[in-house]
C-alpha cells in the first residue's frame, strides 16, 4: 500500500468518475461537481434576435443542394409545365400514356378500352402540355400486392366458400352477406352465362318489370354520387359493388356533369355494360342484367391517386372568333349592365340550361349566366360545355359569370318569323351587329302576328278540332256582332262537351241522330284510358260529369249574360 500510495495520478475505481482537478488555493474553498446536469433553459424573447457572429457567417455562406433525388420530384406546389403534343409520351414496355382526342389516357395489356380518370368531363379539345412528369396513376406490374410494411399472411388452411350471383348463400346463414340472384326472369327460366352485353342484358324488360325494380330505390340513399370530376375510372368498381347486393345501382348526378347529363347516360351504358331503364333530372337508374354475375364481372386496377389536370388552351381569347378587338370591348361592358337569364346554385342540377341559353339567344345577341358561390374551375367547365352545345363564343368569367355572344353563323330556330330583338326586350343599347340587323330583302313579319311556341300552336290546333276555339276572320267586329260570336261558341262548346251524336238506324233503314246527356262513350275517355295505363278495362263505364248547365263554367256564363241584358 506503501507503493501504491507514492503513485501518482492513479484511479482505482475506473467506473467512478474521475476526480475534478484541485483548485488553486488562491480562489478560494474546493467545490466538486454537480452529480445534475444543470439544465439549460431557452433564450427569452429579449435575446431571440440578436445572432452571434458565428450565426451570422454561417447563415451568409451558401447552402448545398440536396442531394436526394426523391426531394426534387415536383409536388402540388410547384410550378411544373412541359409541353406534349398528340400521340405517346411515356412507355414502360406495353404500358403507355397517350395523348388523343380523350385527353391523357392509360394503355395497359389487356385492357377492353384505354383508362382515363374522368370519362365524361374530358373537353374535345386537345391539351397543350401536362403539370407533372407522365406516371401511371396504376400499382407497378412487380408488386402483388400492395406493400403495408409487413410480410404477406401465410396461406390460410381453411377451405373460404366463394359466393356468386349464380350461386348465393343460403337465406339466414351467419356471417355472410347477402347476395342478390340474377333476374328478373321469366317463369320457367334459368340464368345463363353471357360473353357480351346483349347476352347479359337478356331479353328487353317490360313496363311493369321496371316499375318493380325502381320502385325500392325512389326513396333509398343508397347511391352512387357523381360530382364535379364525372363518372371517374374507380367508379366502375364501384358500380360493380351496388350490383352484387342489388339489381339496380341509383346514380344522382349533380354540378357540372348534368349540363351534358346525355353524355352521362351514354358514357354509363358504354362503360359499365349496363342498361338505363329510368331518368328523373340528375337521377339515373342502372340496370345489371338479367344474367348478371359478379364473379365474371370485368375487373380493372384501380388508381391509386388522382392524376394532375393537364394544361388546355385558354377558353376566353381576348378577339374571339368572329369579332374585332374593339368589338369584344364594347359587347364585355354592355355585358357588365346585363340581367342574367339565370342564377346557378352550387351543386345543383342544371338540365334544362342549355335550352334556356338558346332560348336567350332568340331576342339577345347577349347571354349571361350568374355563378354566386360556384368554384371557378365549375363554371369554367360549365362554359366549355355550353360552348359546344349551344354553340356559342364566350367574352367573359369576370364577377362570378358566364357572358356568351351568340356569334355571326347564329341561325333562329324560327324559320319563317324570325324573333327580332328590341331595346327593351334585351336591355342592351344598341347591341345589334350590322349582320345581325334585318336587310331590305327581308320579309318583315306582319306586327299583328303573334308568334307562339310549338306547343302552343298544337294546342290551339285541338282546341280548334273540339271546338272549344274559333277563329275570327273578321278583326273589325263591332260589340253586338263580338257578342254573337261568342254566343255561338258557348253553344258548341258546351254541345260538344256534355253531349255526342249517336247514329242510330230504324227498321226500314233510315238514319235518325240522338243525343244522350246521361249515357257516355269510351271513345270520350280514350285519352284519359291511355294516361291509366290500360288500367280501366274496355267493359267498364264511367260515371258522367252531371247535367248540363251544373258545372261552374256554366254559372259565369249565366252572370255574364245578365250583365249584357
Amino acid at each position: 500500500m506503501a507503493i501504491v500510495a507514492s503513485l501518482r495520478d492513479i484511479n482505482l475505481f475506473s467506473s467512478l468518475p474521475s476526480t475534478p482537478p484541485m483548485a488553486d488555493s488562491s480562489s478560494g474553498t474546493f467545490r466538486p461537481a454537480p452529480p445534475i446536469p444543470i439544465p439549460k433553459y431557452a433564450p427569452s424573447n429579449r435575446n431571440r434576435n440578436r445572432k452571434t457572429n458565428h450565426q451570422i457567417q454561417t447563415d451568409t455562406q451558401p447552402k448545398k443542394p440536396q442531394s436526394n433525388p426523391a426531394l426534387k420530384l415536383p409536388h402540388h406546389r410547384t410550378r411544373y409545365y412541359k409541353p406534349v403534343k398528340e400521340g405517346v409520351i411515356s412507355s414502360d414496355g406495353e404500358r403507355t400514356i397517350v395523348i388523343g382526342e380523350s385527353g391523357v389516357s392509360y394503355q395497359l395489356p389487356g385492357a377492353p378500352f384505354e383508362f382515363q380518370f374522368s370519362y365524361s368531363e374530358t373537353p374535345k379539345a386537345k391539351p397543350v402540355g401536362i403539370r407533372e412528369p407522365a406516371f401511371m396513376p396504376f400499382a407497378p406490374p412487380t408488386m402483388p400486392r400492395p406493400w403495408t410494411g409487413k410480410a404477406p399472411l401465410k396461406k390460410s388452411k381453411k377451405k373460404i366458400p366463394l359466393f356468386d350471383s349464380f350461386n348465393p348463400p343460403p337465406a339466414g346463414k351467419s356471417g355472410v352477406k347477402y347476395v342478390e340472384m340474377p333476374g328478373p326472369l321469366p317463369f320457367g327460366r334459368y340464368p345463363k352465362e353471357g360473353m357480351n352485353r346483349e347476352e347479359i342484358l337478356g331479353e328487353p324488360l317490360k313496363k311493369w318489370e321496371k316499375g318493380m325494380l325502381i320502385k325500392p330505390h325512389m326513396h333509398d340513399n343508397r347511391q352512387v354520387n357523381l360530382g364535379r370530376d364525372g363518372f371517374t375510372h374507380n367508379m366502375l368498381e364501384l358500380i360493380h359493388s351496388h350490383w352484387k347486393r342489388r339489381r339496380v345501382c341509383k346514380v344522382r348526378c349533380k354540378g357540372v356533369p348534368t349540363v351534358d347529363m346525355d353524355n352521362v347516360c351514354r358514357v354509363l351504358e358504354e362503360k359499365t355494360g349496363g342498361e338505363i331503364i329510368h331518368r328523373v333530372g340528375g337521377v339515373v337508374y342502372l340496370f345489371r342484367g338479367r344474367n348478371y354475375n359478379y364473379r365474371t364481372r370485368p375487373q380493372y386496377p384501380l388508381m391509386l391517386w388522382k392524376p394532375a389536370a393537364p394544361v388546355y388552351p385558354k377558353l376566353i381569347q381576348e378577339v374571339p372568333e368572329g369579332l374585332t378587338k374593339e368589338e369584344a370591348l364594347e359587347f364585355r361592358v354592355k355585358g357588365k349592365s346585363l340581367r342574367p337569364i339565370c342564377k346557378l346554385s352550387k351543386n345543383g342540377v342544371y338540365v334544362s340550361l342549355v335550352k334556356d341559353v338558346r332560348d336567350a339567344f332568340e331576342l339577345s345577341p347577349l347571354v349571361k349566366v350568374d355563378c354566386p358561390g360556384l368554384e371557378p374551375s365549375d363554371y369554367k367547365k360549365i362554359g366549355a360545355k355550353l360552348k359546344e352545345l349551344v354553340p356559342c363564343v364566350l367574352l367573359s368569367f369576370d364577377d362570378e359569370q358566364i357572358l356568351m355572344w351568340r356569334g355571326r353563323d347564329w341561325k333562329s330556330r324560327f324559320v319563317d318569323n324570325p324573333l327580332i330583338p328590341s331595346l327593351s326586350e334585351t336591355n342592351i343599347a344598341n347591341e345589334l351587329d350590322p349582320s345581325d340587323k334585318p336587310s331590305e330583302e327581308q320579309t318583315v313579319p306582319d306586327p299583328n302576328t303573334i308568334i307562339s311556341s310549338p306547343k302552343m300552336i298544337l294546342l290551339w290546333k285541338r282546341a280548334l278540332e273540339s271546338s272549344k276555339a274559333v277563329i275570327l276572320e273578321e278583326l273589325d267586329l263591332g260589340p253586338d256582332d263580338l257578342l254573337k260570336k261568342v254566343e255561338e261558341l258557348e253553344g258548341t262548346s258546351l254541345a260538344a262537351e256534355h253531349t255526342y251524336t249517336v247514329v242510330l238506324s230504324n227498321s226500314d233503314g233510315a238514319a235518325e241522330d240522338y243525343v244522350d246527356d246521361k249515357d257516355r262513350s269510351e271513345e270520350y275517355y280514350s285519352d284519359i284510358d291511355d294516361d291509366f295505363d290500360d288500367e280501366c278495362s274496355d267493359d267498364e263505364s264511367l260515371d258522367p260529369v252531371g247535367p248540363v248547365g251544373s258545372l261552374p263554367v256554366d254559372k259565369i256564363v249565366r252572370k255574364l249574360r245578365e250583365r249584357l241584358k
